[in-house]
């Protein structure tokens, strides 16, 4: 058993969290780029809060996103 208790969220709370779509959230996820889901049953799954918030916290410290068609 884990000494530390971590925190899950489920996806409502995720959206309510992070302004993208579920399709948005997912292509990220399928490429590393934001923690994957956990499947606590075949309905219904969650994410660690921690790593949401480590990943948001990432998005802050790397500036502003370069808008599309604009030379980087």
């Amino acid at each position: 058993m884990h000494s530390s208790s971590k925190k899950l969220i489920d996806k409502k709370t995720l959206l309510a969290m992070i302004p993208l779509c579920e399709r948005t959230i997912y292509n990220f996820e399928m490429k590393g780029k934001f923690p994957r889901r956990i499947a606590v049953s075949s309905r219904k799954v969650v994410w660690d809060l921690a790593e949401v918030e480590e990943w948001i916290d990432t998005c802050r410290e790397s500036g502003p996103a370069p808008r599309p068609g604009m030379a980087v």
